[in-house]
């Protein structure tokens, strides 16, 4: 992966998300969703730049740690759990209650990003396999 392919996969996932957040935001509206414009946009925003930063993570290390690349994305994608409860659940759950839509505001951001970066990480680590 160059410079160029690393850029053009984190301008992919951030594209994928914009849409997927103007789209959660619309259908927010359309339900009368209590949640805010601000929660929504800091799930996606934390969400893209945790996957554009394992994207990033992957190309510097896939020299060296080449066989272990899957490894470092799993124990990646954990991370992005761990950040859910330290920076998304203890707003969510103050009432003691977590609701749906408080979870689906962390969830569906999540999820897409995590299907988007897996795509393209999918790509980047077939690309490895060809280049032995």
């Amino acid at each position: 992966m160059t410079l160029k392919t690393l850029s053009s996969n984190c301008f992919t996932v951030v594209i994928v998300g914009a849409i997927a957040f103007l789209i959660h935001f619309l259908i927010n509206r359309l339900i009368e969703s209590a949640v805010t414009v601000y929660q929504l946009l800091y799930s996606y925003a934390i969400n893209i730049l945790l996957a554009c930063g394992v994207i990033i993570l992957l190309f510097v290390f896939k020299k060296k740690l080449q066989d272990q690349l899957g490894f470092l994305f799993m124990g990646a994608s954990l991370l992005k759990f761990v950040f859910f409860f330290v920076l998304f659940y203890p707003e969510y759950n103050a009432d003691g209650d977590l609701t749906r839509l408080e979870f689906l505001t962390f969830f569906i951001p999540y999820a897409i990003c995590l299907i988007t970066e897996s795509v393209v990480l999918s790509k980047f680590l077939n690309s490895l396999d060809n280049s032995k």
